[in-house]
């Protein structure tokens, strides 16, 4: 892939990559992994506050988190049983 940027713009990364980058490219792949990191970390706020706000609060204590291990662990022996036919 290749780029164009206007001057100014290749000039600041020309000099920001002189930072600590071996190369603009190098500079301009870090830009895009702390962008898809932001990126994951604003959906996942999205997430916590929309389940937040989803309703009634619920105990997340050893009980919990052992009735939901026996759910899911009942649900993929069923899916298991599905798929063998047995």
């Amino acid at each position: 892939m290749n780029l164009s940027l206007p001057e100014e713009l290749k000039e600041y990364v020309e000099s920001e990559s002189a930072g600590g980058y071996s190369t603009p490219s190098e500079y301009v792949r870090e830009l895009i992994r702390e962008d898809r990191k932001r990126k994951a970390k604003e959906r996942l706020d999205a997430m916590l506050l929309e389940g937040i706000s989803s309703g009634s609060l619920v105990a997340m204590d050893a009980t919990f988190w052992a009735e939901l291990r026996q759910e899911a662990l009942s649900k993929l022996a069923a899916k298991k049983t599905t798929r063998t036919g047995k």
